[in-house]
């Protein structure tokens, strides 16, 4: 009977849910080609600016640095404000942002708005999820990860395409401009589609300290991360002194929230789940996976094939292809079964896809390489829908917000450390070698790619502590009701 009653739920999403969906996919769109365009124009805008790329990477690590800050706050302010007007609230702040970004007349004032687009970016995305989970009620959750997963596939593929034209064709500018229209446009769906927040006769308190702690806490492991690449090792005071402090203060941020009989900023008593412990440590080696090879990748084929920004942005397409492809299976396939299955297949398939990258030389077939991408990029399109399900499924609503952000916390420090660690890699196998050497070239990013490799496979084992069935998962979701 409770097979019968769970089995519609499964096959059909709820309108009301779907249309909430579509109209925070639209927002989503903005931060995440932004944040691709962005660094295919970084060359462009310190010619314009007549500026060193050193000082110009700022532009973005500024932007990076305002998302760590903001992130643990969103939790709070989503239980405080309600979901809707925080989501509006941000969409603003990031519009807002990016008109002044595209009006900047120095490169120090373009640096203070796109630290004004990363407050607005980092509320949005947590705020995106606690909606949907809210909304649905836990239901088909993977399913509207699947939908809520558009702009995060669509952005790695046609940002930099998107990127290289318009800077080609227009101006620096004008990838500030893209934002605008977007921006509007979410501002007047989420008004219209976005169902009023229920009010609630407590209202969240600050916690102050616990924000003193942890998003300078957060901020700064980013920058430590993102510096290992630029630095190209740890060995820098740049590097190891934000990190040093970063441990201290997360250190004292879990000695102090597992203590305080307040309601801390970011619940740590969620990690009590194996389940959402797992997904995280998950979400955590799904950023390594997936930004450290969005940085090899375009390199490799510049690098070693020789090819233009343009063309190695095309060549990337059957990655984001594959994607596609598995997306609503993965989403149907986790809802019904669990993720643990499917998480386990797409890094069986990410693997296989990355490997004849590790043995590929200057003379490898485009072909088959392509071929290779669109395996990869099909276990991709599984593995984050299926991780967010494991993650979110089954909580209260009360702890949703928290759970929210400690998965965008998860997801940003495995990307930071996902580039910086195959950049690294990358720059010390070339370091003894002339750049002219291509087959030095190309055996540094095999190294790099064995490395990708090898974290995939670790993979595996927080993979194995995931949930076979949901079957009692959604019971407890219908107790709870």
């Amino acid at each position: 009977m409770s097979k019968e009653n769970l089995k519609p739920a499964k096959e059909k999403l709820d309108p009301i849910v779907l249309r909430v969906a579509i109209v925070l996919v639209v927002g989503a769109l903005a931060p995440l080609f932004d944040s691709t365009m962005v660094n295919v124009a970084i060359h462009t805008i310190a010619d314009d600016m007549k500026a060193a790329v050193s000082a110009v990477q700022f532009v973005t690590t500024g932007y990076i640095l305002a998302m760590g800050l903001v992130v643990p706050i969103s939790g709070w302010a989503t239980k405080r404000f309600g979901c809707k007007r925080l989501y509006i609230f941000s969409l603003v702040i990031f519009l807002i942002g990016s008109v002044c970004t595209m009006l900047s007349w120095s490169l120090e004032s373009m640096i203070v708005f796109r630290v004004i687009q990363g407050v607005g970016a980092g509320l949005l995305m947590p705020v995106l999820q606690t909606e949907l989970v809210q909304v649905s009620g836990g239901h088909n959750v993977g399913r509207i990860m699947a939908i809520v997963s558009i702009p995060s596939l669509l952005g790695p593929i046609l940002g930099p395409v998107l990127g290289g034209i318009i800077v080609n064709s227009l101006n620096w500018r004008a990838i500030f401009w893209v934002n605008i229209p977007i921006c509007i446009v979410a501002i007047i769906l989420a008004f219209w589609g976005i169902p009023v927040d229920k009010h609630s006769d407590k209202k969240a308190s600050l916690d102050v300290f616990g924000l003193l702690l942890l998003s300078p806490a957060f901020a700064l492991l980013i920058y430590g991360i993102a510096q290992i690449g630029i630095q190209g090792g740890i060995n820098s005071g740049v590097v190891y002194v934000p990190l040093s402090i970063a441990i201290v203060l997360m250190a004292s941020y879990v000695a102090y929230a597992l203590n305080t009989k307040r309601e801390p900023a970011l619940n740590l008593r969620l990690f009590k789940s194996v389940n959402f412990s797992a997904s995280n440590i998950l979400l955590l080696f799904s950023g390594i996976i997936t930004n450290g090879a969005l940085l090899l990748l375009p390199l490799y084929y510049q690098e070693v094939c020789g090819t233009s920004a343009l063309s190695a942005g095309l060549w990337l397409l059957p990655q984001g292809i594959g994607m596609l492809l598995t997306r609503s299976w993965a989403a149907k396939a986790a809802d019904r079964n669990g993720s643990r299955n499917i998480v386990l297949m797409s890094l069986a398939a990410i693997a296989v896809g990355t490997l004849p990258f590790a043995y590929s030389g200057t003379d490898t077939n485009m072909i088959f390489l392509a071929v290779a991408l669109l395996i990869r990029g099909s276990g991709l399109g599984g593995l984050f829908i299926a991780i967010m399900t494991s993650a979110l499924i089954g909580l209260q609503s009360d702890q949703v917000p928290h759970a929210s952000t400690a998965t965008r916390i998860f997801q940003t420090i495995g990307g930071a450390f996902g580039s910086a660690i195959l950049a690294t890699v990358v720059q010390n196998q070339m370091a003894n070698h002339s750049e002219s050497n291509l087959h030095a070239i190309s055996s540094a990013f095999n190294v790099s790619f064995w490395w990708a490799i090898g974290f995939t496979v670790v993979a595996v084992i927080p993979a194995i502590f995931l949930p076979m069935h949901k079957k009692a998962e959604l019971e407890t979701i219908h107790q709870e009701k």
